[in-house]
């Protein structure tokens, strides 16, 4: 994500692989829905931890295919949003309290880096383990409605026998 927004994730691959041949772990057995109720869960949990006012986007989370896979029985799901603080100041907190809760709780910050766009937005990476989880989040400082972009990207889950992966 950076101004030009790219819809891969550098933390893509992360979270502790169990797929060799694609760097994205195994994240078990679940319905499309219950997957995406599970992402959206975790993407409450960094609203939290951003730790300041502020108005979260309202769309949710999408489902594609896991490289190298059965696209009929293998599945990951991804949750673009948006979160919009009072303020470019809010903002630079957002970040610093994120930086912090991102090594806590089974959460590993993996990369910190400003992209090559004309603000130099700091971008966070971090993966959580346990949940089979990557999240990265871009902060748009210097926009005329400051704001974090934030994407959760889920390990590749497969869909219980006898059914079928849901596109949305």
């Amino acid at each position: 994500m950076n101004d030009s927004s790219s819809p891969s994730s550098p933390g893509e691959g992360s979270a502790g692989s169990d797929d060799a041949s694609s760097g994205v772990p195994y994240a078990g057995i679940a319905t499309t829905d219950e997957a995406a109720d599970a992402l959206e869960a975790v993407s409450s949990e960094i609203y939290q931890y951003a730790g300041v006012p502020g108005k979260a986007s309202e769309p949710g989370p999408g489902v594609r295919e896991c490289e190298g896979k059965d696209p009929e029985r293998f599945f990951r799901v991804f949750h673009p949003w948006n979160f919009q603080p009072g303020s470019a100041a809010d903002t630079d907190v957002a970040m610093e309290n994120l930086k912090k809760k991102l090594n806590t709780g089974g959460w590993a910050l993996k990369r910190e880096y400003r992209d090559n766009s004309k603000n130099e937005n700091l971008n966070l990476v971090a993966d959580n383990a346990a949940k089979k989880v990557s999240v990265w989040i871009v902060q748009y400082r210097d926009r005329a409605k400051p704001s974090l972009g934030i994407t959760t990207t889920s390990g590749c889950y497969e869909v219980p026998e006898g059914a079928k992966v849901e596109k949305f």
